[in-house]
């Protein structure tokens, strides 16, 4: 795989989609449009989640390691959204979260078994995206507990509530 192009421009508040696979424009279409759906707020009402949206062709194919590799310049990201061939074939359009977390960012082996227990990453619909950026965001829970909550459902998906 070349190398893949910088992420310039995200807010560190946005979470980060990157598209990698290009097979099915009307997919696409479906899973932005989900993605773009104002979320509850609880007394605050609607709001609209804030997303840094990577589709360029160049990211076409990239396996998680090359995305996780190009994406760990940004130290305020702990987690990155890939929209990759099962997003696009899946009527729940739900994308990969993964782990921008390293063995070399955990105390020890332990700690970082602990820390992906279930896994670098799961699969999550675009509704639960803010929640999990955002409470990684302010370490209101940990990508472990997200990761187990997607384990405990029947096809492996977080949903959020």
């Amino acid at each position: 795989m070349n190398a893949l192009p910088a992420v310039v421009g995200r807010d560190e508040f946005d979470a980060l989609i990157v598209r990698t696979d290009y097979h099915d424009d009307v997919s696409w279409r479906a899973v932005t449009a989900a993605l773009a759906e104002p979320r509850g707020g609880g007394g605050d009402g609607q709001y609209a989640a804030g997303l840094h949206i990577v589709d360029d062709p160049a990211w076409a194919e990239a396996g998680v390691d090359d995305v996780v590799a190009a994406v760990r310049a940004d130290e305020n990201l702990s987690v990155v959204f890939l929209a990759d061939g099962t997003t696009m074939r899946a009527a729940h359009h739900a994308l990969l979260a993964v782990t921008t977390l390293t063995r070399e960012e955990c105390e020890d082996d332990e700690d970082h078994r602990r820390l992906t227990e279930f896994g670098r990453s799961f699969r999550t619909v675009p509704a639960g995206i803010h929640d999990i950026h955002a409470n990684l965001s302010i370490g209101n829970l940990g990508f472990e507990e997200y990761a187990a909550m997607a384990h405990d459902e029947p096809e492996g998906i977080y949903r959020a509530s």
